[in-house]
């Protein structure tokens, strides 16, 4: 299924970039060529050089550029005076400016300036000139977008690998210390009962038990940066087990689906944002998120016990229903008390202090490393290990690992960049609003909800310039906050978990994920609408 998904999110990408730059220059969008009244107020002249501030009215940038703003267009431009009344000049373009100039700005493959052109100047006043200017050339800006995003994101793929070779030296010497001093078995043995649930193929005792554990205990907790390199290790644990390399086995599928919903107590990021914007309340998303987040990993459990069932030969799918009655009555009696758990005024008593509740994970997530860190050496030497030796010998496979996946990483990456770069999701947007505007779903948080499965930093862009707009504490701004809690970016952990052990065929995993992702999206929906709608 990989294929197919890398090939078609690169090809839709180029496609779409074809279809708007064909369609941008037919429309002459951009008015290439095109002379601008202007205004230069001059600031500092030096011989054929002035630095002034460029103004074009809004009657002007309305009349063609179609742009309705209700402020003149301003900035500040160096000019090179060739004769006297023309000459080149360079435009500073800032955040604020216009899209249509930030887009101009870009097609040089920089997006911080314009050049462009002036003709019959003449001075008004001393320090005032009226001219005619014209701006650069802009064509194929989609194409350039794509060529510029494929560097980048191989860029992007590089550091992300090489950034983690340092912290998967570290954990996985640690966990090589903990594995030796048989602390990892005492992990497994406590948690059983939903390990054999989980992951019936995996013997309870198996190393693979414990990375899992840990990994998703460090994923609750938000601690990113130590889960990551325990799920790697989980993943090649699980792949000493897989009798068809390349392949994914069911248990490898239930590990990614459960990382893929994102199941998180303390949603940092997103209350970092939403205080970082001025919100009365940033921390008001924790109980939403993990509701939300909850759902996510429900549906994903579900899902990728369901979708296994399908590559047995001879699977009967009624029959299984018949067989699997109770685990449908336990997750639905289960989803039904989460549902009035939040629907209900138990969540707004005054015993049950957000706050407080968020003062505690956070601090247990503080001194969670370093405790866990102190815990697995001082066991180590209570149980004879010589723990300078093994961490060495565990910190040695973190950098083969982190080098092993920097071509999944870029070949992922690289076709989500060419999705993005080329316009596609607008196409994707327009599509699908029809379709969620019948669920109560605002068009204006639905690129967060499609770009958040693919980037996570283009949706914490996203998210953020969505709570910029309609404010942090609006329904539309707790939305977004709480769908950044409740979901993961599925593309990238695919990516890499995946390719830490050459893993090709991903089977189901990918559905399974996708689904979480929908599920926690919808749910942030429900408990958002009851609550803050």
């Amino acid at each position: 299924m990989l294929n197919y998904i890398w090939i078609a999110l690169a090809a839709i990408g180029i496609i779409s970039a074809v279809t708007i730059d064909v369609s941008n220059s037919i429309n002459d969008k951009y008015a290439n060529g095109g002379e601008i009244n202007a205004v230069f107020f001059l600031k500092d002249t030096t011989d054929n050089k002035a630095k002034s501030e460029l103004i074009i009215s809004k009657e002007t940038m309305r009349a063609i550029y179609g742009i309705g703003d209700t402020n003149n267009f301003k900035s500040n431009a160096e000019l090179t005076f060739t004769k006297s009344n023309s000459g080149s000049f360079i435009l500073n373009v800032n955040s604020d400016s216009p899209e249509i100039i930030l887009q101009i700005a870009s097609a040089d493959g920089k997006s911080d300036d314009i050049y462009g052109t002036f003709t019959s100047a003449r001075k008004k006043e001393s320090n005032i000139i009226e001219a005619k200017i014209v701006f650069e050339k802009v064509s194929f800006l989609k194409m350039k977008g794509i060529t510029n995003a494929i560097l980048d994101y191989a860029k992007t793929a590089v550091n992300i690998a090489l950034g983690l070779i340092g912290i998967m030296a570290l954990w996985l010497g640690i966990m090589k210390i903990a594995q030796e001093s048989g602390l990892i078995t005492k992990f497994a043995n406590a948690a059983k009962p939903i390990t054999r649930f989980l992951f019936p193929d995996v013997p309870t005792d198996h190393p693979a038990i414990g990375s899992i554990l840990m990994n998703i205990s460090a994923n609750m907790l938000g601690l990113g940066n130590a889960a990551t390199p325990f799920g790697l290790k989980a993943m090649e644990e699980l792949d000493k087990l897989n009798p068809e390399k390349g392949t994914a086995t069911n248990a490898m599928c239930t590990f990614l689906a459960i990382n893929t919903a994102g199941l998180t107590l303390i949603p940092a990021t997103a209350i970092a944002v939403r205080a970082a914007a001025g919100s009365s309340n940033p921390s008001i998303i924790i109980g939403t998120s993990f509701f939300g987040a909850l759902c996510a990993t429900s549906a994903a459990i579900l899902s990728v016990k369901i979708l296994e069932k399908f590559s047995i030969p001879g699977f009967k799918f009624g029959q299984w229903i018949k067989n699997s009655y109770k685990l449908f009555l336990g997750l639905f009696v289960f989803s039904l008390i989460a549902v009035l758990l939040f629907t209900t005024d138990i969540i707004k008593l005054p015993s049950l202090n957000v706050d407080i509740i968020k003062e505690i994970i956070q601090f247990i997530s503080i001194l969670a490393i370093p405790l866990i860190i102190i815990l697995f050496l001082t066991y180590g030497m209570y149980k004879k290990v010589k723990v300078y030796e093994t961490f060495v010998e565990g910190a040695k496979e973190g950098f083969d690992v982190a080098v092993r996946i920097i071509p999944y990483l870029v070949a992922m990456l690289m076709a989500i960049g060419i999705f993005r770069a080329g316009g596609a999701m607008d196409f994707l947007i327009v599509l699908l609003n029809p379709i969620t505007s019948l669920i109560g779903f605002p068009a204006e948080a639905l690129p967060m909800a499609l770009m958040r499965p693919l980037s996570g930093s283009g949706s914490l862009g996203i998210m953020t310039e969505i709570i910029a707009k309609h404010g942090a504490d609006s329904f539309i701004g707790v939305l977004v906050s709480t769908i950044m809690g409740s979901t993961e970016t599925t593309f990238y952990v695919i990516a890499l978990y995946f390719g830490s052990v050459n893993i090709k065929r991903a089977r189901h995993a990918l559905a399974a994920g996708l689904i979480a992702d929908f599920i926690g999206i919808v749910a942030a929906l429900l408990i958002t609408r009851i609550l803050f709608g």
